[in-house]
């Protein structure tokens, strides 16, 4: 691991590479959040350069780089009865491969609004891997997260649809604590892996 020193200049800002500066407060901090608690937010988005950078600067800025990327999200309607489509910006490591898909669950843990509901708010994600077109997510499920059939479906129907919107992603595998279970939350048949249609 390099550790870079600056010569005391301080970092700035540069523009967004894709000229989007729109960025959505609420789902990007509890993303930037949850990476300083992995130490992954030590670094500087971008660092304008003084001179000639070497070639390990350049490495080491582009590696911890931040990438913001607008996605659909899926929640409840109010009444429970269907799926609400919301549009949201979330930011990820661009260096890390399964750092877009913990923001974009961390996305479906929070609404941002009275109107959609949460399916996933109460459920603790305990990891997520990306190998071969697959994506596996390792969760906790309290008590409280627990819902009936209807919520059940909803909730695998919106970590589906959310996940299968990247082009990578073929197979979506759904821990629980580590283990293969039959069942989510005891109504629904939990398929190994959860494949596109």
């Amino acid at each position: 691991m390099a550790v870079l020193a600056g010569c005391g200049q301080k970092p700035a800002a540069s523009p967004a590479e894709n000229g989007n500066t729109n960025v959505a407060e609420s789902s990007s901090a509890p993303t930037e959040s949850a990476d300083a608690q992995q130490g992954a937010g030590n670094a500087p988005a971008s660092i304008a350069p003084s001179g000639q950078p070497s070639s390990s600067e350049d490495a080491s800025v582009s590696a911890n780089a931040k990438q913001t990327e607008s996605i659909k999200l899926y929640y409840a309607d109010k009444d429970f009865m269907e799926l609400k489509e919301a549009t949201r910006d979330i930011s990820y490591e661009a260096s890390d491969n399964t750092s877009k898909y913990k923001a974009a669950f961390e996305g479906l843990q929070k609404s941002g609004s009275d109107d959609l509901i949460s399916l996933w708010e109460k459920v603790q994600l305990l990891s997520v891997k990306f190998a071969n077109g697959e994506v596996t997510l390792d969760i906790h499920m309290p008590d409280e997260a627990r819902m009936g059939s209807d919520g059940e479906l909803m909730a695998l129907d919106s970590l589906q649809k959310t996940m299968f919107q990247f082009d990578e992603v073929q197979s979506i595998e759904l821990l629980v604590d580590g283990k293969k279970l039959e069942t989510l939350m005891g109504h629904a048949d939990l398929l190994h892996p959860m494949t596109r249609n």
